[in-house]
């Protein structure tokens, strides 16, 4: 799903220079350094799934080349799924690798299907995660269900050698509803 840079670009930002800051569960969601996918699990119990939206070659937009060290314009990988608890979609993901470096990793992405990509970031001791950062994701880079304003989201970088994966995870107001309505399972 091509995604024009016509839009500004969001400001992503750490937790140190967050202001004014979400409440205390949001900000717990945001910067939790473990696997989306199995908090997601526990929410659900045990209802999660992955429904694949777009996956394939693209342009990759400058806030993901910029992040990813990469010259404006580069192509990769995109995929963009949505994470969902019993069938409705909570958060919606776009994860992005260069072509260059995932044609030398032998990481396949395209191979995933309906499997979770942090599932395998995970579970592969040599990625090395950095810092997540937020922001409040334009409304515009949403799929068109998806819309709508001020939706926080995240992303961080995974590295092993010369590869590189940006993951963005975009929290949808279903994921809050599950969680207020099962605190105990968050």
């Amino acid at each position: 799903m091509q995604q024009t840079n016509s839009s500004p670009a969001p400001l992503w930002l750490p937790q140190s220079r967050l202001t004014p800051l979400p409440d205390s569960s949001t900000l717990d969601w945001l910067f939790d350094e473990g696997s989306l996918t199995r908090r997601l699990s526990r929410l659900s119990n045990d209802g999660f799934s992955v429904m694949p939206l777009f996956e394939g070659w693209d342009t990759l937009r400058d806030d993901e080349c910029a992040a990813l060290d990469l010259a404006e314009g580069s192509e990769g990988w995109v995929r963009e799924v949505y994470l969902r608890g019993h069938g409705q979609a909570w958060v919606f993901a776009r994860s992005v690798a260069s072509r260059s470096a995932l044609q030398g990793d032998g990481l396949h992405m395209d191979e995933l299907g309906s499997r979770s990509l942090g599932e395998l970031l995970f579970c592969d001791q040599a990625f090395q995660r950095r810092a997540i950062e937020v922001c409040h994701y334009p409304e515009q880079w949403l799929p068109q269900a998806a819309r709508a304003p001020e939706l926080w989201g995240r992303r961080s970088r995974f590295d092993r050698g010369a590869l590189s994966v940006l993951v963005a995870e975009i929290f949808l107001p279903s994921l809050w509803d599950a969680a207020r309505a099962h605190p105990e399972n968050c």
